[in-house]
């Protein structure tokens, strides 16, 4: 059993101002494997102490120093690498192929990215008769989930470093070691003390008292829409900035002219990855109504390759869902799409054969779903797929628009042109297009009540900066 009961503040390891502890639950095993301190308003107090007095000499750091102190972060990741794998995989459930070739390999390419854009980046511009300068915020609040933990992590912590902002960070509770294991890779990289700190809570201790607090200057958030709401809420009397990243229920839309196979089979894979666990996962799959029943059976064959099983066993597509919260929640969401007519194609209620122990959600796809039923509207988090059909392609764009969110987008196409007209008209934060990979340069956040601000690249630099504008009087 791993004990990790200290706090990293003011570049220490420091015990909590009143001791509490929380269990981190293996969900494979469902049984604690590590021990946290849970944090309160006094310990973020302290926090928040630490980043106020660090900002007023790291604020001045030039780039350079930044440059180098970027570098040293990632040497040290390097060498922790493989440990941040396993502990993802342990936490949270991901395949452990998917914790190398994903989970971890995220954090490091967002501190990659950062250091790049810090090198050239233009702080400051003549414009007209004045200078528009550019300068870091101040001292950020940092919340982060357990789905993506190191990927939110270090794109939040790389550009805020790179811009010469203090932090407080608050990892979710359900997924804390990786995070733990940064503030360790940081440590060892010299960052200042106070530069970065790290408080584990929960979001009613914690996470309100960050968002509440007067020389906190901006909270980035990113989760569930309803605790968005509430950070949002708890920000909104100190007027600081709040960047979020939330909910999503992506539609995925294939046209008429795509092939109908591959489109249909790679819609399933994405789905299930990290056991659908992705706020952008495209659990919406509009397909022609034509070929539905075809679509369905492409579906159902799709599915039956998804194993889930142990995330440290070769083999396994997919892991446990995170938590029995998470479980219970996902169960029910399969039983309502039962119960409300929906096509049950694979997978359903219950645990997958032969797996009595553990969090593991059978790999699910519904069909003949219209989008008024709770499982083409409710963000599920769950490896749950709902396929609907439509007629037009107006109706299709028409469909994956009329949804609370707007985060992401997919549209498959045999005609890429076809495809960007279409990805136009969708009211969502990026769309990808016949499974286009990611670029770390680009932005990633929502639209609607998928929430505000972007992250990644330049643009989620910018949102660590305040913008100033000096007038310069005419010689």
């Amino acid at each position: 059993m791993l004990e990790h009961l200290k706090f990293y503040i003011d570049g220490q390891w420091v015990d909590p101002i009143t001791p509490s502890t929380l269990d981190v639950i293996n969900p494979t095993t469902e049984e604690p494997f590590a021990t946290i301190s849970m944090g309160s308003a006094a310990d973020v107090n302290k926090a928040v102490a630490a980043a106020k007095t660090a900002f007023s000499s790291f604020s001045k750091t030039t780039v350079q120093e930044r440059v180098e102190m970027l570098g040293a972060i990632l040497g040290e990741y390097t060498k922790r690498y493989g440990e941040i794998a396993a502990a993802i995989s342990t936490e949270m459930g991901a395949p452990i192929w998917l914790s190398k070739m994903g989970q971890a390999a995220l954090g490091q390419a967002h501190f990659t990215t950062a250091l790049e854009i810090l090198k050239t980046y233009a702080w400051e511009e003549q414009k007209g008769t004045y200078l528009l300068h550019k300068e870091p915020i101040g001292v950020c609040g940092l919340i982060t989930p357990w789905n993506w933990p190191m990927n939110q992590i270090a794109c939040k912590v790389a550009p805020a470093l790179a811009a010469g902002c203090t932090m407080v960070l608050k990892p979710s509770e359900v997924a804390p070691i990786n995070a733990i294991l940064l503030a360790e890779i940081l440590d060892a990289a010299g960052v200042p003390k106070g530069v970065f700190n790290l408080v584990n809570g929960d979001g009613a201790d914690v996470g309100e008292a960050m968002s509440a607090h007067e020389d906190i200057h901006m909270m980035s958030f990113t989760g569930s829409t309803r605790a968005g709401i509430l950070v949002a809420k708890s920000s909104a009397d100190t007027v600081k900035r709040v960047a979020q990243e939330l909910g999503g229920k992506s539609a995925n839309i294939v046209l008429e002219d795509a092939d109908l196979q591959t489109a249909v089979a790679a819609g399933v894979d994405q789905v299930m990855t990290n056991s659908g666990q992705s706020c952008n996962a495209p659990t919406r799959m509009l397909v022609p109504k034509a070929k539905h029943d075809e679509a369905l059976q492409i579906a159902k064959v799709a599915a039956a390759k998804v194993k889930p099983g142990n995330p440290f066993t070769e083999g396994t597509v997919i892991g446990p869902v995170v938590s029995k919260v998470q479980f219970e929640k996902i169960q029910g969401m399969i039983q309502k799409g039962i119960d409300e007519g929906a096509t049950l194609v694979a997978g359903g209620t219950g645990r997958p054969d032969g797996l009595d122990v553990g969090y593991f959600v059978k790999p699910t796809v519904f069909g003949d779903v219209n989008n008024d039923m709770a499982v083409a509207r409710e963000e599920i988090f769950g490896p749950v797929l709902a396929i609907l059909p439509y007629e037009t392609e107006a109706e299709a764009i028409e469909i994956a628009n009329d949804s609370p969110y707007g985060l992401s987008g997919y549209v498959q196409s045999g005609s890429v042109d076809h495809a960007i007209d279409v990805a136009r008209q969708i009211r969502t934060g990026n769309v990808h297009i016949n499974g286009s990979s990611l670029d770390f340069g680009a932005p990633v956040g929502g639209y609607k009540q998928s929430g505000n601000g972007r992250e990644w690249g330049e643009l989620g630099f910018e949102e660590f900066l305040e913008t100033k504008a000096i007038f310069v009087p005419d010689a």
